[in-house]
């Protein structure tokens, strides 16, 4: 088991593949670099610059962002603090979602839409093409044929190199797949909330990398009512939050944890996770939660 003294590295978490791409199995989620209510600026953009470089100075070489994070706040700070990109960082972003004035998330999956908010976020992340960009919520008034449509027709294009989904369903994602080359999923997925275990197992069997955004169910990444991790205690020298990302990672093999953090200690604790290692017997009693 890892202690304080050893330098995180996601590394120790392995590698996963996304398309033709591999990572490290442990990357960064960007939506907590934003203001309050993932809306405005930080209060602090020196600050949440400095999580992003930390981030990759610790072995990330998977960063996830939206345009919607902000709105377009969260992509053009992470050009601001690592751009030019060392090489072999995959930033993937996602489209699809809409930030009205006073909060709330409003889909929007037409065609028009999508090609102009992924030509936004390439000009805020400085690049010519996205590594991955995901279809960020099916639109329920928009059949999903015409947005993945769009998708589709910009990766002929050169703009995308990879297409993946969010928030969806086995179903959803079978319609997807039968349009488009699919090479990942980002659902919400943790120790409390295993909805989406029919779609982890879909992944599983077919080799799509799963995102599982919001993983840590436990601590002060969450309200209270999410600290059934808790119960079981950690590994000694590991954290609750370490303890529910070991479980994901244990999980499944094409798994991609993306934690997100303001806070360069809770990074590095993050990060600590990739070199924890669950007993048999600690994952089976955490998986009877």
């Amino acid at each position: 088991m890892p202690t304080h003294r050893d330098r995180p590295n996601a590394a120790a978490a392995g590698t996963v593949a996304i398309g033709d791409l591999v990572v490290h199995r442990l990357g960064y989620g960007a939506m907590r670099i934003t203001g309050s209510g993932v809306i405005g600026e930080p209060p602090d953009p020196e600050q949440a610059k400095a999580v992003l470089r930390r981030a990759v100075e610790l072995g990330v070489n998977f960063i996830d962002t939206a345009d919607s994070y902000g709105p377009a706040v969260s992509e053009r700070l992470i050009a601001e603090a690592l751009y030019p990109y060392p090489p072999g960082l995959v930033i993937a972003t996602k489209g699809g979602l809409l930030r009205p004035p006073g909060g709330g998330w409003v889909p929007d999956g037409r065609p028009e839409h999508l090609r102009e908010a992924l030509d936004g976020s390439l000009r805020r992340l400085r690049l010519d093409r996205i590594d991955l960009y995901q279809l960020h919520r099916v639109d329920p008034k928009v059949s999903l044929d015409e947005s993945l449509g769009a998708l589709v027709h910009a990766q002929s294009l050169g703009k995308i190199r990879h297409i993946g989904v969010s928030n969806v369903t086995t179903e959803q994602l079978a319609v997807a797949r039968s349009m488009a080359r699919v090479v990942s999923v980002q659902n919400r997925y943790n120790l409390s909330d295993r909805t989406s275990d029919p779609v982890v197992d879909v992944c599983t069997r077919d080799g799509l990398a799963f995102l599982p955004w919001r993983p840590v169910a436990s601590g002060a990444f969450v309200p209270p009512r999410d600290r059934r991790v808790e119960e079981i205690a950690p590994p000694p020298g590991v954290t609750p939050a370490q303890e529910a990302l070991a479980w994901l990672l244990g999980r499944s093999p094409v798994m991609l944890p993306i934690p997100g953090t303001s806070s360069i200690a809770h990074l590095e604790e993050n990060i600590g996770a990739a070199a924890v290692r669950l007993s048999d017997e600690e994952f089976a009693a955490l998986s009877a939660l």
